[in-house]
């Protein structure tokens, strides 16, 4: 038997259904952290999946290769960096460099507006008594893949004295490279040279004082700077040089060795990541601050309930959006269903 077409009716109806859907998920996209929202390539969370990077301690966006992450490990490894795609977290390329010592206590990775990534052997575990410190200078490779580079090595020393750091930042408009110190009480800023030079010591000299420090990062415009310990991240407005005032609170992860952050390429997100194996980095919107922000806890101090991330609202309004756009659905659908039977 010939099956019927549909009437007119059954028709609209069945269109009303689609309509309604479609608007649903349109609406949705619309918010922030919500899984219909297009995002730029390296903005969502990954794990890094290479079993030889067990203790990832520093992270910078790629920007020739969309979606790809620098990282390296802390100590014990070598001369290596690798570049982590995290679209699936596997390593898509190891530099090896050359032309430089013994890495000592690799911390931290920036990439300069030189296109050329800057790797900081700045870690002092013996509590800062290392009379210098190292940065490694290589450009950023064209292609994907393992490959050995010579890389320039420049002394660096602090005009106050030895002191241990894990992060390093590179200004992404004027170059300049700043290294925040790891102290629980007397935590420094501290600017680098306008022009790092490989045959002399590059002396660094403190410009603002900072809480405990586990890494940092400017954002790709150059007009904010992120620094994160281990419980806590603030964003600092940057002006003439200098960080300004307290700074916001940022949403930041609980992670229990949390030793690395970065922005995304366009500057949307925040990258948090932590050592261990498979370690996870975790994506934060970059506008997710508290402003003003409550005083930040003692480092070492578990986060209490004044200092806890505040909800941003996406959850609340992407299930109303929902809710409505079901309503339509399951609406349009007892009308056609109702008209079937007539």
């Amino acid at each position: 038997m010939r099956p019927s077409l549909p009437s007119a009716a059954a028709r609209a109806t069945a269109a009303t259904v689609l309509a309604a859907t479609v608007l649903a998920a349109t609406a949705l996209a619309g918010l922030p952290g919500t899984a219909y929202a297009a995002q730029s390539p390296g903005t969502a969370s990954f794990t890094i999946s290479d079993p030889r990077i067990k203790e990832s301690s520093g992270l910078a966006a790629s920007r020739v290769h969309p979606g790809v992450y620098w990282t390296h490990n802390d100590s014990d490894d070598g001369p290596y960096v690798y570049a982590v795609d995290s679209a699936t977290g596997a390593t898509v390329a190891r530099v090896t460099l050359t032309g430089i010592g013994r890495p000592r206590d690799v911390e931290a990775i920036s990439l300069g507006p030189d296109g050329q990534l800057y790797v900081g052997d700045v870690g002092d575990n013996r509590g800062g008594t290392w009379d210098h410190v190292w940065i490694y200078r290589f450009q950023e490779p064209r292609q994907l893949g393992d490959v050995t580079v010579k890389a320039t090595q420049f002394t660096v020393r602090y005009e106050d004295g030895p002191r241990n750091a894990e992060s390093l930042m590179v200004h992404p408009v004027t170059g300049r490279v700043y290294i925040a110190s790891k102290d629980e009480s007397r935590g420094g800023l501290y600017e680098g040279p306008a022009q790092l030079s490989a045959g002399a010591d590059n002396v660094f000299r403190r410009v603002a004082d900072v809480p405990w420090v586990t890494d940092g990062a400017f954002s790709p415009d150059g007009n904010r700077l992120t620094l994160r310990g281990y419980f806590t991240a603030r964003t600092y407005p940057w002006k003439d040089g200098r960080p300004q005032g307290e700074g916001e609170r940022v949403d930041a992860p609980w992670q229990g060795q949390a030793e690395s952050v970065t922005y995304a390429a366009d500057g949307s997100t925040l990258m948090f990541g932590s050592e261990g194996a498979s370690s996870r980095v975790v994506a934060v919107p970059a506008a997710a601050t508290s402003p003003g922000g409550s005083a930040s806890p003692q480092p070492g101090s578990p986060p209490d309930a004044a200092t806890s991330p505040e909800p941003t609202g996406s959850f609340g309004k992407g299930a109303l959006v929902l809710a409505g756009g079901l309503v339509l659905v399951f609406g349009a659908k007892r009308l056609f269903r109702r008209r079937a039977r007539n």
